[in-house]
């Protein structure tokens, strides 16, 4: 059995893992659960799963949780310092981490440095610290398990081959709401329009970065961490289906892939039993009649995935720096704040403005979210009122 702690478990990928868990109670004992501030279904979770230990971010509702969780027989923490002590809880052997954002950069890090292997659902933990989070990983003997859909397809494909033998990664991209527009069909869309992902069910930073073509900017970095690959050797491809959800092309011409139905409860799942896999599956994929289609990405229209490669290849503190911003920028067009397409336009901006530095420290990763940050936020202060 396994002892599992879930950073994220009120989000989507922590609902989807508890639903795995739940059917597959023999395998699993949860001990950790946290969340930003969804705590009435923290005390939920809390009383289903039986955990030792629940966290909340917001340090204001702790004493709301505190005293919504007094019947239960367990620990109670908040902020920070709860997210450290859910990283390196005893006797944890997987911690799933489903955190947005910036903020699942340290408890990745933190756990990983305490030799627990991670199920890695927080794409930005390695886009920002992938260096210091592959250092410690090869210091602790702790595995980083792809949680993503693309990178568990590519993962699973790569189970008993030669890295050497790869000739190119492809990241399979539904395309998102917006496939086939261009610059001038996106000038006015609302961010109603950017959240009905076509194939996903995701929450919202991730389903605008899907729009955006972002996430899969993100992804490219990561796999470049992952799997020990140039960027010249890692493409993405537009596939609307989302049935294909990656592929290895080697150098004989050979090509593998992951394929199934769009449910994130199947990557999820795997990363939770590896090096194992449990018969409880989900709904099969009936391939008849079905139609592959693949296309090049438009990077014209959709410059994210441009800005990401470019981020990438710079290396050092650039990604943090592109992250950043695109946090702010998408939480401000969510606010209908500003338009789709500034989305880009400030990013570029704020990665023209940094200076890079080649081998930045956690701490001076935070200075730098932080740097990022205030430049987003006074650049979108000055754009024209929409």
């Amino acid at each position: 059995m396994k002892n599992i702690g879930i950073l994220g478990s009120t989000g989507s990928i922590g609902v989807q893992a508890l639903d795995v868990i739940r059917n597959n109670k023999e395998k699993f004992n949860v001990r950790v659960l946290a969340t930003n501030q969804n705590i009435d279904l923290l005390v939920k979770q809390a009383e289903e799963f039986k955990p030792e230990l629940l966290v909340v971010g917001k340090e204001e509702l702790f004493d709301k949780l505190e005293h919504n969780t007094s019947h239960l027989n367990l620990r109670v923490e908040k902020g920070e310092e709860g997210l450290e002590l859910a990283s390196s809880f005893t006797n944890l052997d997987l911690l799933l981490i489903s955190l947005v954002g910036f903020s699942g950069v340290l408890p990745t890090l933190n756990a990983v440095k305490n030799k627990i292997d991670v199920a890695l659902a927080n794409k930005e933990a390695l886009v920002v610290a992938g260096s210091l989070l592959k250092k410690a990983s090869e210091l602790s003997g702790s595995k980083i398990i792809p949680v993503d859909s693309e990178h568990s397809a590519i993962f699973q494909s790569l189970l008993g081959e030669n890295i050497n033998k790869v000739k190119r990664l492809f990241l399979t991209a539904s395309g998102g709401p917006f496939f086939g527009k261009n610059k001038s069909q996106l000038e006015n869309v609302a961010p109603g329009d950017a959240l009905k992902h076509p194939n996903w069910d995701m929450g919202s930073k991730i389903t605008i970065d899907s729009a955006t073509m972002m996430n899969k900017g993100l992804e490219v970095i990561e796999a470049y961490w992952l799997f020990d690959l140039p960027y010249d050797q890692i493409k993405v491809l537009i596939h609307p289906q989302s049935i294909v959800h990656s592929m290895v092309e080697f150098v004989d011409g050979t090509y593998k892939a992951e394929l199934g139905t769009a449910d994130m409860r199947r990557p999820i799942q795997f990363a939770l039993t590896y090096p194992d896999r449990t018969n409880k599956a989900f709904s099969s994929l009936d391939l008849v009649d079905k139609k592959l289609e693949f296309h090049d990405p438009d990077l014209k229209n959709f410059p994210c995935l441009s800005l990401a490669y470019e981020a990438g290849t710079s290396g050092g503190s650039m990604p943090c720096v592109m992250n950043a911003v695109n946090e702010v920028a998408v939480e401000y067009f969510l606010k209908n704040k500003i338009k789709f397409l500034h989305i880009p336009e400030i990013i570029q901006k704020i990665m023209n403005k940094h200076e890079l530095i080649e081998t930045p420290s956690i701490e001076e990763l935070y200075e730098i979210d932080e740097w990022s940050r205030e430049k987003a936020m006074l650049e979108i202060k000055n754009l024209p009122v929409r």
